[in-house]
């Protein structure tokens, strides 16, 4: 089984998602007991995409968060990293527009999207501020900035049953629903290891961005957060 380390090798990272490419999405639904479809709406709703608006969605995936975006003739790229991931998205959705992409090193001209959004990948970089000094480059001036991340419940005992979640709950669970469970290892010590949301307001400043807020989506599990190229 392969599973990526917190060093987050992009080789290890990209190696990692192409052995759960074909489940993932199923698996990930199970795992957050319906709640990632609420939150993939919140992005949507933040996002405000409007016809005529060019969307670069990374770390997309097997095209799942891009769909909204899709049906509703709205230019949307969908981009990863995993090429195992974005075959079983071009089998699901050939009249989607998929990229291969690493998320620090967009193969992108400067300028040339309104919106740039990220859903459950920033974790996963190995240099997050590098990731979002990029996608201020390829972002229009005025353009917006919409990333979904797992974050840090606000209320104390909360948090501790959710870590307790992660840690204990989350590996079993996968390994009845993952094609790789010991992913889910790594995925949830990951989550465990980010910053919480005022820290990573402060890295998306620290890049370029501005106007940088954020909205705690179930009880601060994940946040959504949010900026505007100068």
């Amino acid at each position: 089984m392969t599973r990526a380390q917190l060093d987050k090798k992009p080789v290890d990272v990209a190696s990692m998602f192409d052995t759960v490419a074909d489940r993932y999405d199923v698996t990930n639904d199970v795992l957050s007991l319906g709640q990632d479809r609420l939150w993939r709406r919140a992005v949507v709703t933040a996002v405000a995409a409007r016809p005529g608006e060019r969307v670069l969605d990374i770390a997309a995936g097997t095209g799942t968060s891009s769909e909204p975006w899709a049906d509703a003739e709205i230019d949307v790229v969908a981009a990863d990293f995993s090429l195992g991931m974005l075959r079983v998205g071009r089998r699901r959705r050939p009249d989607m527009a998929f990229a291969a992409a690493d998320a620090m090193a967009l193969p992108f001209a400067d300028e040339s999207f309104d919106v740039v959004t990220m859903s459950f990948g920033l974790r996963n970089v190995s240099d997050p501020e590098s990731a979002l000094r990029e996608f201020v480059r390829v972002t229009r001036p005025g353009g917006r900035l919409v990333v979904c991340e797992f974050s840090q419940p606000v209320n104390k005992l909360f948090r501790t049953v959710y870590t307790n979640y992660l840690m204990r709950a989350l590996p079993p669970v996968a390994r009845r629903t993952s094609s790789n469970p010991e992913s889910y290892v790594y995925l949830a010590e990951s989550i465990r290891a980010w910053p919480p949301q005022g820290e990573l307001a402060g890295i998306l400043q620290r890049a370029g961005w501005s106007q940088v807020g954020w909205t705690n989506l179930t009880g601060g599990i994940v946040a959504l957060h949010t900026a505007t190229r100068r």
